[in-house]
């Protein structure tokens, strides 16, 4: 089997939405908002999709997204791209599949869990009276808040202009934020992201009202909401069950780099 570059949205998602959940963001990025940032590849056999894998390039460093129930067809694909993917990048993994990046050094930044909403009912229990939505005019004490509060966030500015970003604010300025990474109103999705408090005001359920107003905004006009969250973070992830999520997959986040090795041996290899 070879690998192809995938166009259509519509075979993609056909594909994708057979679990939801473990694709979330990758439906998202679908969308419009995100389309232009992504390039597909499938795997197919006999006409149909066995496999497939996306690379976001709408952040700093890019992103490679290998999630699978088919750990063999996405190892196949992977393998049979990796001299397409970018010198440096970020990568959210199934287990198994980091096995396929030869050539590349990988540095592990964890087990990570995906999590899904599925009682949505307890949102109703919290007060989220103490929130506000934040805007573009917010961006500059947004960005000074998770320099504080968050240093290895992945916000991007532009998601402020889907008005799903809610924070709350006291007389000292801004101290806890919600967000999205993804959002879609055509495909139902959004995933939650960036959401953290400031060290001086946890404890306090600021978080829990935060992410409750940001998901009572996005069930408005989405289906399906999910998260991820670090293994090892039983803070966020209480936090989250709490608010009906549920753990439904898991996967390994990296930074990839090309191995300088690999490069030496390519130029003696050319030079023969």
């Amino acid at each position: 089997m070879m690998p192809v570059c995938l166009h259509d949205k519509k075979e993609i998602f056909s594909f994708l939405k057979k679990n939801v959940y473990l694709h979330i963001y990758s439906i998202g990025d679908l969308d419009d908002f995100f389309w232009d940032y992504t390039t597909w590849y499938g795997l197919r056999e006999k006409g149909e999709i066995k496999a497939l894998a996306l690379v976001y390039t709408g952040t700093y460093t890019p992103v490679l997204l290998a999630l699978t129930d088919e750990l063999s067809y996405m190892k196949d694909l992977v393998s049979s791209i990796s001299h397409l993917l970018p010198p440096m990048f970020y990568a959210h993994l199934s287990p198994g599949v980091e096995e396929s990046l030869r050539g590349y050094k990988l540095k592990s930044n964890g087990l990570h869990y995906k999590m899904a909403l599925r009682k949505r009912e307890l949102l109703i229990t919290v007060d989220t009276s103490c929130t506000t939505q934040l805007l573009k005019k917010d961006l500059d004490e947004i960005e000074a808040f998770y320099e504080k509060s968050y240093p290895d966030n992945f916000f991007d500015a532009r998601m402020l202009e889907t008005n799903m970003y809610y924070g709350i604010k006291t007389d000292l300025g801004l101290v806890s934020v919600a967000g999205i990474h993804v959002y879609s109103k055509i495909f139902k999705v959004a995933a939650l992201g960036n959401i953290t408090t400031h060290p001086d005001f946890r404890r306090k359920g600021y978080a829990t009202a935060v992410t409750t107003r940001l998901l009572t905004s996005l069930l408005e006009t989405v289906d399906h909401v999910g998260l991820n969250v670090k293994a090892n973070n039983r803070a966020a992830i209480q936090c989250y069950e709490n608010l009906g999520f549920e753990i439904v997959d898991r996967y390994e986040e990296f930074i990839v780099e090309l191995d300088d090795k690999r490069n030496t041996e390519d130029g003696l290899t050319s030079a023969n």
